[in-house]
């Protein structure tokens, strides 16, 4: 039988007669005649079908549509006749599959696609796009809209089964990538924070090494490191760099390893006024340094350098810049320090800020050497030094973080130290 094409006329009158006879279709009331109800009923049997979203502005045609694909077993349709609400039940209902016409009032099908693609959301979208016309420019511009596929109107039943099950079966896979792609992700962050973790407890462990030969309770590492960490972020360092100088910071001592404790614990070798002379001095670090003898402080200068051979694994970010640290945290801001003898800027800053650290910690803290100062006298020092040891920058960021530089003091003190 060769094919009859009828009058627009007399098609529209044809497919106004189907929809009289089928049993699933409503007639819209005036107070919603914009969303065309498609279907009576919402059952278990629905459990797992796809979500088609039908959009055409005339309602006898998502009928027709809908028919169809009841008929096919997709239990789940909506129809949408005012294309203005387009883009607002695709975000609301989330469909598995729509169905677009092109040519409506007031939004065109091609402009509804172009706003889908544009939103990261629903650019993967499967979008069948119903249109009459036969034109390659047409054609070709939906193409180019992003269109996943063409129905030709009036609808084939025979067409659109296997368009629909192919565009669906497109959803799916991706979906599939979608969701394996965010268990890859979720499980790099994963590892990644198990990783990170591991870093730190081996930094820790590490700086604890070296710390326990003249501070039993390695406290003094972690206070530097969260000192270190809070300085910077008042400097407006980024978020990874605060996080980098607070763990690297704990390594600053690290060549302490290689110093014999014959230097390192010298409570027999300070007399009373040698004692009271270094508590005058504004740097604890190089002050008790420079009493010692002449051979000693030779050895106890090379720590830094044993510090910075240590950690000098280019590979890791926060090794790096404790390899930094551990080198240059006792040079000082007008050149007077060492073992390199730099000033100003030409000191990294992460050292410049562990310098503050370190030594405000140093003079808060019990030593073999000496006993804690009361914290306003460290605070006293600090600023006393203020362009000569210290980057005054520095400093002054120090200072503007005092509460929470205190609130670190009193939750890491040590036993036996006054935190007043």
């Amino acid at each position: 039988m060769s094919r009859v094409d009828l009058p627009q006329a007399d098609l529209n009158q044809f497919l106004t007669e189907l929809a009289q006879h089928l049993p699933l279709v409503k007639k819209p009331s005036a107070a919603n005649r914009d969303v065309v109800p498609v279907s009576s009923h919402s059952s278990e049997s629905e459990t797992g079908s796809p979500k088609i979203l039908i959009i055409d502005d005339e309602p006898i045609n998502i009928k027709v549509i809908t028919r169809y694909l009841h008929e096919l077993g997709y239990a789940r349709c909506i129809g949408l006749s005012d294309a203005r609400q387009a883009i607002y039940s695709v975000t609301h209902e989330l469909p598995d599959l729509v169905i677009l016409d092109v040519m409506m009032p007031f939004v065109t099908g091609i402009e509804i696609l172009a706003k889908l693609r544009a939103n990261p959301e629903t650019a993967h979208l499967p979008v069948l796009v119903l249109t009459a016309a036969v034109d390659r420019e047409t054609r070709l511009a939906v193409l180019e809209s992003g269109a996943t596929d063409f129905l030709s109107k009036p609808i084939d039943p025979s067409e659109l089964a296997p368009r629909v099950r192919n565009a669906l079966t497109l959803k799916k896979f991706h979906d599939s990538l979608r969701h394996q792609a965010q268990n890859l992700e979720n499980a790099v962050r994963m590892r990644t924070a198990e990783l990170e973790a591991s870093r730190q407890d081996i930094i820790h462990c590490l700086a604890r090494a070296a710390e326990f030969r003249d501070d039993d309770t390695g406290q003094h590492v972690l206070r530097v490191g969260r000192y270190a960490g809070i300085i910077a972020q008042a400097m407006g360092l980024d978020a990874d760099e605060v996080n980098y100088i607070r763990q690297a910071a704990q390594l600053h001592d690290i060549g302490k390893i290689g110093v014999p404790d014959s230097i390192l614990l010298k409570t027999g070798k300070l007399e009373p006024d040698e004692f009271e002379r270094m508590q005058k001095h504004t740097c604890i670090g190089k002050r008790v340094i420079e009493r010692l003898p002449q051979h000693e402080w030779d050895e106890l200068r090379k720590h830094v350098q044993i510090g910075a051979q240590i950690l000098d694994i280019p590979r890791s970010p926060v090794l790096q810049m404790a390899a930094r640290i551990a080198l240059t945290h006792h040079e000082w801001w007008d050149g007077n320090g060492y073992p390199l003898g730099l000033a100003g800027e030409d000191i990294p800053l992460e050292g410049r800020i562990t310098a503050v650290a370190d030594v405000f910690d140093a003079l808060s803290s019990k030593r073999p050497y000496k006993r804690p100062f009361p914290r306003e006298k460290c605070f006293q020092i600090i600023s006393e030094e203020r362009g000569t040891h210290f980057d005054p920058q520095v400093v002054d960021a120090f200072f503007s973080m005092r509460d929470a530089i205190v609130k670190i003091q009193i939750e890491l003190a040590d036993a036996d130290v006054d935190t007043h």
